[in-house]
């Protein structure tokens, strides 16, 4: 199936406000330019792809998917959709595929391949995805625990005030940067 000609949603995701996704939207936007495809829209979020539920413009980017208003979702890595594992990138495609959506990876362009080979590689990077998850899950713990062995405080001090004013989130205010 040629792509060339179609429309494509570009989504793009950091796990925390402290990160940008500066360096995933140009280059997802320059690789979409070269194959032809019009960015129909594009989705950012700083949120966790480890806990069900808080990537909010996913859920809204899957809305949209229903509404066939794209043909292709371009995303840095399959690892910025999901790090819950096997089951949830295999159901996260799935319900693109239902439709009519491609998923595209910029990180990982074996996965345009059509058939079970794209679905038994797509599971691996979900399993790898999930296992680095943990694997950072267990050194941070492992981190806190040795401060704590040795006194110090951890995590955020009682009093302790933010830097910066925090970012307004939620779907109204994502709708509304948007229709502006």
């Amino acid at each position: 199936m040629s792509l060339n000609g179609k429309r494509c949603a570009i989504y793009a995701r950091v796990s925390t406000e402290e990160q940008t996704t500066d360096n995933q939207v140009p280059v997802l936007k320059e690789a979409a330019a070269r194959r032809g495809w019009e960015v129909a829209d594009i989705y950012t979020e700083e949120a966790s792809a480890w806990r069900a539920g808080h990537q909010l413009e996913l859920k809204n980017l899957l809305m949209r998917a229903s509404y066939h208003e794209y043909d292709i979702l371009l995303v840095w890595a399959l690892d910025r959709l999901t790090r819950e594992g096997i089951g949830s990138i295999m159901h996260l495609f799935s319900t693109f595929r239902t439709y009519g959506v491609q998923v595209i990876s910029y990180q990982e362009p074996w996965l345009e391949q059509a058939g079970p080979m794209a679905d038994l590689l797509t599971a691996v990077a979900g399993w790898a995805a999930e296992f680095e998850s943990a694997r950072r899950s267990e050194r941070i713990k492992a981190a806190f625990a040795r401060k704590r062995a040795r006194g110090e405080p951890v995590g955020r001090q009682p009093g302790a005030k933010d830097k910066s004013p925090r970012k307004r989130m939620g779907y109204m205010a994502r709708y509304n940067d948007r229709r502006k």
